[in-house]
């Protein structure tokens, strides 16, 4: 966390100086599908548990929320990836829109979206199921319309900020970024004023020359290894030794063990087998799969995956190791920063000037953090290409990175959360409470274009409560915006009869519009809201009572948009009907007369 008002005014200038900042985000695109569930029992069938559905979320995945994290920080995004014509894919649309990203995505009939679906249970993933083969090569008309959308909307970027684009790559192995379309990006890297790769595979992208790249521990280990015994020569190209039959998925783990068939500081001193030799040969790889060997002195690798051998000691740091190979990176990569991400452990991020600098993240469940790296790489090329030093975006990245994972799912920093955790206060001046029907949809625009997810309820509020705070409260805590529309009088009277609304629309409204929890306030004439909720778009819209959520009227048009509906439970005994009828009540009993009268002779 920045330090001091000035080191705090400072990381905030660079956040205000990247606002608008035009970014293309081209890759592999998924869609990541969180099912939360409840169990209270085992099945007859087997020692499993039986779950039970309560809630369900869509999000962007990979490149795509990379592009949704760079929208929320407040860049303009533009997002050219395959996605497939399926149901998978309607959905990311959906998410892309609601975050205000550019969708410039090529549609690929016959191959379908990635999906990562998690399945819940207290917060806890019990399964993860993965579709989407990288095998699903595109077509060559697939990779044609690709590298038009990338040229079209390249050019569209420059036009609209008058300045060269930003380019962010996201490639994780799944196909999206076959060779024609790797080398037409470095063919045209002269286009983009900043460039930054993220890569399952680095060894893919020599020529690329990005500014900075990002990999975890587990990617550059493996790029060393490959490129063990070789140097960039000066002027001249470095050919990469490339295996296959490495997983699209790339290495995510550190393997602690005993390097297979090595110890010690040299690779050719062989390894004491078994018991016998004192070291078991812990962290072995089983047929098929290939690891890397990183001996005790931090230095030699060989192999395709990722094995550090137990004589480094125990609880070896990876922090020292990746500083170690910083400058090795850099040259191997030709890159201008090399930022290696050691998931809870923070991140090593190595400039020109030779001098590693450390960052250091909060330990968290590992289904908080799902996607904080995409949070953490857009930050980084955001502030690269504000033209922060390098300390400095190094400093913002690993904060967005952090303050994005205190809850289950799938992270995105906002730019007003980066704000507030650097005690900034974020500006609302001139956002009325109160607003026409006319200028909601504008107001919602800007604000999804800012990455914020809008949350959208209607009522009547005749007499306000404690059970309607609550539940406004309640409503608000599940986006970051809440609109609140408020049936007008002749609306309520419809509805409640002839003797309803006890308070006028100006009073309701403006009760409405004091509470903290409220954003925006806007009434409505009809019987029902489905003609705002067609301008919002909600991406939550939520109901009061104990009904499921399919039983809401509105609750297929709102699937329809793109949103999801939930209900949420009234306070017992707190309603304005119970309310009303004990005022009614009170006002019908016998009144004691408290006059003087004579005493009984």
């Amino acid at each position: 966390m920045a330090g001091g008002a000035a080191e705090q005014r400072r990381l905030a200038t660079v956040v205000e100086g990247w606002l608008g900042r035009p970014v293309l985000v081209v890759g592999d695109a998924m869609l990541d599908d969180w099912r939360f569930a409840e169990s209270d029992r085992l099945c007859r069938e087997a020692p499993a548990p039986v779950l039970t559905l309560r809630r369900r979320i869509s999000a962007a995945g990979g490149a795509a929320n990379t592009a949704v994290n760079v929208a929320a920080l407040g860049g303009r995004a533009v997002l050219v990836a395959p996605v497939g014509a399926d149901v998978a894919g309607d959905e990311l649309h959906d998410c892309l829109d609601r975050a205000g990203v550019w969708d410039r995505t090529v549609n690929q009939p016959g191959r379908p979206t990635p999906v990562k679906r998690r399945m819940l249970a207290g917060n806890q993933i019990l399964l993860r199921e993965d579709s989407g083969d990288p095998d699903d090569a595109l077509d060559d008309d697939g990779v044609a319309r690709l590298l038009t959308a990338l040229d079209c909307a390249t050019e569209e970027l420059r036009a609209a900020g008058r300045e060269a684009p930003t380019l962010v790559v996201c490639d994780y192995g799944l196909g999206a970024l076959p060779a024609p379309v790797r080398a037409w990006l470095v063919a045209h890297r002269q286009r983009y004023a900043t460039v930054a790769l993220d890569a399952h595979d680095l060894a893919d992208w020599h020529g690329l020359a990005p500014t900075v790249v990002t990999p975890s521990f587990a990617e550059a280990t493996r790029l060393l290894a490959r490129t063990t015994g070789t140097r960039p020569a000066a002027g001249g190209e470095l050919h990469l030794d490339h295996p296959g039959g490495d997983a699209s998925d790339g290495p995510s783990e550190l393997t602690v063990g005993v390097s297979p068939g090595r110890t010690g500081p040299h690779l050719d001193t062989p390894h004491p087998a078994g018991p016998a030799g004192g070291l078991g040969a812990t962290g072995e790889p089983t047929p098929g799969e290939d690891r890397v060997a990183m001996t005790g002195d931090g230095l030699t690798v060989t192999g395709t995956g990722v094995t550090v051998n137990a004589t480094a000691g125990e609880g070896v740091d990876r922090a020292v190791l990746a500083e170690a190979r910083l400058a090795e990176l850099r040259a191997h990569t030709g890159a201008d920063v090399v930022a290696v991400t050691l998931d809870t452990d923070g991140a090593v991020v190595g400039g020109a000037d030779g001098e590693p600098r450390r960052s250091h993240s909060t330990p968290v469940p590992a289904s908080h953090a799902v996607g904080a790296g995409d949070a953490y790489l857009a930050a980084m090329t955001l502030a690269l290409a504000a033209d922060a030093p390098l300390p400095t975006a190094a400093q913002l990245a690993q904060l967005a990175a952090t303050i994005t994972v205190s809850d289950t799912g799938t992270c995105v920093c906002r730019r007003e959360d980066l704000l507030t955790a650097l005690d900034v206060p974020v500006d609302r001046a001139g956002q009325r409470a109160l607003v026409g029907a006319g200028e909601l949809a504008a107001i919602v625009a800007e604000h999804r274009r800012a990455g914020r997810a809008v949350v959208f309820t209607n009522g009547c509020f005749d007499v306000l409560h404690r059970g309607h705070v609550r539940y406004l409260e309640q409503a608000r805590a599940l986006g970051d915006l809440l609109v609140v529309a408020v049936n007008s009088d002749g609306s309520v009277r419809r509805l409640k009869g002839p003797d309803r609304p006890v308070n006028p629309v100006e009073d309701r409204i403006a009760l409405l519009a004091a509470l903290a929890c409220v954003d925006h306030v806007v009434v409505f004439e009809e019987d029902s809201p489905a003609g705002l909720i067609e301008t919002i778009r909600p991406d939550v819209y939520v109901k009061g009572g104990d009904y499921p959520p399919e039983m809401v009227p509105e609750a297929p048009l709102v699937r329809r948009l793109g949103g999801q509906v939930r209900t949420l439970g009234y306070v017992p005994d707190r309603s304005t009907s119970a309310i009303i009828d004990r005022i009614r009540a009170h006002g019908q009993e016998p009144q004691e007369d408290t006059s003087l009268t004579p005493e009984p002779t």
